[in-house]
């Protein structure tokens, strides 16, 4: 199986992390009756000729050996190399031909492996032949054997997914397949295979589901679950390993069959919400764990009432699985405001266990606990009680002033002990805007004006040298703004207009009354000088000074213009405030509406300024008010948005539409 091995100059080649010369120690590891010295030699591979689904010369070099290595009988582990060869001839992710041809070419291997004797080599086997055999009649005729002649359980369910999958590649043979599918959606068949019909069934021919089809999904989940439960579980070793499976037990298997389903019914949000009910309800706490995160998934990715959905996920709070609480205190701690309807069940929690109000990973600062910390941004006050306790402890987490914030002006029975902290922050220490930064965002959030002194000490009374005072600057004057105090830090602000916070002193000295004249040309410095963020925010200072920025135009229009898509709409909201001229506005909204969803928060709230006058734009904001699907996250998902700033982009919408 290894011949010719030592004839390829591995030492040429290259793989994810450089010389391929480590592979074929990988490759006859793989043969290795050492079950530790295999799974060492997988893990690399996947992750040196398969990295993020890129393909090398390596990769290539490697395909004849594996599939060679899959045809010995005797070996262990044939199965994960089969997902090996899968995973690198099915899923490139530079569109690279070679690697699925060079797979291709051994293909006839995985028909005798789709009657191997070893199950888990039979699994993996199934989708093989879809996606690597020649002739689709064949294949669907070894898919059809398999299927009369399967009794693994789990192969039998790789077959159903294989034949999903068939349909999706070869529509013309459809027909055939769909019967099949069919077929196992009915008794006799076991419930699992039947959901996983079902679920391959709304993927490729939705019009063949039986006519209840979520109300079937949830009685075929709670009968799989009741044969799952009889089965004994195998009792885990006293090892690390052990103990976590004890502790976090899942059914990764079920997730899969309901996931499909739930991908299937796509922007049918009536329909995922009845069948995540079924899932959250179910006797069952594996099952309900699996329903916490799938509704994650539809509460990030859909709009929609989901009130009952996070009403059942406050349901799960009360469970007696630490793993389910603690994944449904994770969901709703994402959804802000949106978790009000499991705001009562959060507070029994945290009333009832203060053992959870704070959680440590190992050698880390505590932090905020997850009940108390999706209780306070859901703004209810009363998480204003445990956070007081621990405010006033010894050890108060770091990110508590952070999360304290959500809370608004209903916090303000703690505005003592915030200027307290603030005032014990030591002004030499390297950590002290480490420190600052959520007691500034609590103070500011609350409106304490008798905090000012406090933030007065941190902008000003930094040792120079120690960079202290940049670091805190920033947020320092942000906060004296808000709080009406930047009148008392003239003299220090304007000694900031030279440098990188120009931007936020400009925007506070105009609210302590100053002369536009005094903050207009750093403003115009920042606007054609500075980096992205503070090109925006000096837009955004331009406009707050109306008719005053006049000077500014110029530079405006050429910004609108020319920049990337959220400068162009800061620079046009800008214009419009200035000189109140749709004309050179609108063409920048609609072109930057569509390019990019981050801008659409800010423009809706423009329009809504406008008022009649952005009229031409009201399909816009009409179709993004109906549009079920929350807007993705940009390419490399940084910078995306999640479950509250997509509520206040549809806040800022309806106000659009009604002052049009």
């Amino acid at each position: 199986m290894f011949t010719g091995i030592d004839e390829v100059d591995w030492a040429s080649l290259r793989h994810a992390h450089g010389s391929a010369e480590d592979v074929p120690g990988w490759l006859r590891a793989l043969a290795s009756a050492d079950t530790a010295e295999r799974a060492t030699a997988l893990d690399g591979m996947h992750g040196a000729l398969h990295h993020q689904g890129c393909v090398y010369d390596s990769t290539l070099a490697s395909v004849p050996f594996l599939l060679s290595l899959v045809a010995r009988e005797e070996l262990p582990d044939r199965g994960d190399i089969v997902e090996l060869l899968v995973v690198i001839g099915a899923e490139s992710a530079d569109g690279d031909p070679r690697a699925r041809e060079a797979v291709c070419e051994g293909a006839e291997v995985f028909v005798r492996l789709a009657g191997d004797p070893d199950p888990t080599v039979r699994r993996a086997a199934c989708g093989a032949l879809v996606h690597f055999l020649a002739t689709p009649g064949r294949v669907l005729d070894l898919l059809r054997q398999r299927l009369r002649a399967e009794r693994d359980d789990r192969a039998l369910l790789a077959l159903t997914e294989a034949l999903g999958l068939f349909i999706r590649r070869y529509p013309a043979y459809a027909d055939s397949a769909v019967d099949l599918l069919a077929e196992q959606s009915a008794p006799p068949y076991a419930p699992g295979l039947r959901l996983a019909a079902l679920g391959q069934l709304a993927l490729v021919a939705p019009a063949r589901l039986p006519a209840e089809p979520v109300p079937t999904a949830v009685r075929l989940l709670r009968e799989r679950s009741a044969l799952r439960a009889r089965v004994p579980e195998p009792s885990a070793t006293d090892t690390l390993v052990g103990r976590i499976r004890r502790l976090r037990p899942s059914d990764e298997e079920g997730a899969r069959l309901l996931r499909t389903l739930h991908t299937a019914l796509g922007d049918r949000v009536a329909e995922r919400t009845a069948l995540l009910k079924g899932q959250l309800t179910s006797p069952d706490p594996v099952d309900r764990c699996n329903a916490v995160w799938m509704a994650a998934a539809l509460l990030r990715g859909w709009r929609g009432d989901h009130s009952a959905t996070v009403g059942l996920l406050g349901a799960q709070l009360a469970a007696e699985q630490d793993w389910l609480r603690d994944a449904a205190a994770a969901v709703l701690a994402e959804l802000f405001t949106s978790a009000e309807p499991a705001a009562d069940a959060l507070h029994a929690l945290v009333r009832t266990r203060p053992d959870l109000w704070t959680h440590r990973f190992e050698r880390d600062s505590p932090t905020l606990g997850g009940p108390l910390k999706a209780l306070a941004r859901s703004g209810d006050p009363r998480a204003v009680p445990p956070l007081a306790q621990l405010l006033a402890g010894p050890a108060a987490p770091m990110d508590l002033g952070f999360e304290l914030a959500h809370l608004g002006t209903a916090a303000a029975p703690l505005a003592p002990a915030l200027r307290h902290r603030l005032g014990r922050i030591p002004l030499a220490s390297p950590a002290a805007a480490r420190h600052a930064a959520p007691l500034l965002t609590a103070v500011g959030a609350i409106g304490d004006e008798n905090a000012v002194p406090e933030v007065l000490r941190l902008l000003s009374g930094a040792p120079d040298g120690l960079g202290t005072r940049d670091a805190v600057a920033g947020q320092a004057i942000e906060t004296l703004e808000a709080l009406g105090g930047a009148t008392q830090a003239v003299p220090t602000l304007r000694a900031l207009l030279g440098t990188r916070h120009a931007t936020a002193a400009a925007r506070a000295l105009w609210s302590a009354r100053e002369d536009a004249s005094v903050v207009l040309p750093a403003l115009l410095r920042e606007l054609t000088q500075g980096d992205s963020a503070n090109r925006r925010l000096a837009a955004g200072q331009l406009g707050r000074l109306g008719p005053a920025a006049h000077a500014a135009l110029p530079a405006l229009r050429r910004t609108a213009r020319s920049r990337p898509a959220r400068e162009r709409v800061a620079a046009a909201c800008a214009l419009w405030r200035i000189e109140a001229n749709p004309a050179p506005v609108l063409p920048v909204f609609r072109t930057a509406w569509l390019e990019d969803p981050l801008t659409r928060a800010p423009i809706a709230r423009c329009l809504t300024a406008m008022g009649p006058a952005a009229a031409p734009l009201r399909h816009l904001v009409a179709a993004e008010l109906s549009a079920p699907r929350r807007p993705p996250a940009p390419a490399g998902g940084f910078g995306g948005r999640g479950v509250p700033e997509d509520e206040a982009l549809l806040r800022a919408c309806r106000k659009a539409l009604a002052a049009m």
